[in-house]
């Protein structure tokens, strides 16, 4: 069990809340939660931040929970055995030598330890932006990565777009939901891509006409869709999933 899943584990029986209550308080499934708590599962901060804040600890929400703070948490081993290894402790050669150990010495052993951590954490995570409509990091999500990639594509060329507004609805995407775009320069067929035409940028849907011309949809209160030749058209990436916030 991670230090983290103890906590909330600890927490949760102190407060006589089941797994199920404190599952169902914070939006997740309960077998999700028992996950965390075991220390076989990583968990973004947004969410331990939400788990904690549901069984009282609020004074542990104040900040967000970064890379080091989730590496001293997250029971790696459990989520990849093959880090066992990497962050195994050394044997201890004789009782004599701990005792003789200095202060600064111990200090300097939890950091080389703590980098250790931290360094296995980035092999299976990557902090991603989140883009406004200019381009600009607002905010960032930890990804799992999956041989060296996310969802298939390089960690350095994905991210979260923050839809600016409803022209995609219809689409499923509302005002300030995040949707995440992976690289692709060319239209696909019946995909939402993040394009550029003229002196916008927005998420559209794509629907080719022929080799020349596609449409570029949208849906707000209406569906409305926009004739353009494929070489006025800049394409920035490909929406996979999109991510919205519980009321």
């Amino acid at each position: 069990m991670s230090r983290l899943g103890d906590l909330i584990h600890t927490e949760r029986i102190r407060k006589g809340m089941t797994p199920k209550q404190v599952a169902r308080k914070c939006g997740v499934s309960e077998s999700y939660l028992l996950a965390v708590e075991a220390g076989t599962r990583i968990i973004q901060d947004d969410q331990a931040r939400r788990i904690l804040k549901t069984i009282g600890l609020t004074h542990q929400t104040e900040a967000e929970f970064t890379l080091e703070d989730i590496a001293a948490t997250v029971d790696l081993a459990q989520v990849q055995p093959s880090m066992a290894k990497a962050v195994a402790p050394k044997p201890k050669e004789s009782a004599t030598v701990l005792v003789a150990s200095t202060e600064p010495e111990k200090e300097k052993d939890e950091a080389v330890v703590g980098s250790v951590w931290l360094d296995a954490l980035k092999s299976v995570l990557r902090s991603v932006p989140v883009m406004n409509a200019v381009l600009k990091p607002v905010d960032k999500r930890l990804m799992p990565l999956e041989n060296g990639k996310i969802e298939g594509a390089n960690p350095e060329k994905v991210f979260w777009f923050k839809a600016p507004d409803d022209s995609m609805r219809g689409f499923r995407i509302h005002t300030g939901d995040i949707v995440f775009i992976v690289p692709a320069q060319s239209p696909i067929d019946d995909a939402v891509m993040l394009v550029e035409y003229g002196e916008h940028r927005a998420l559209r849907k794509i629907r080719k006409l022929d080799a020349v011309t596609l449409l570029l949809q949208s849906f707000d209160r209406e569906y409305e869709s926009l004739t353009l030749k494929l070489s006025d058209v800049t394409f920035l990436g490909r929406a996979t999933r999109v991510e919205f916030d519980l009321p």
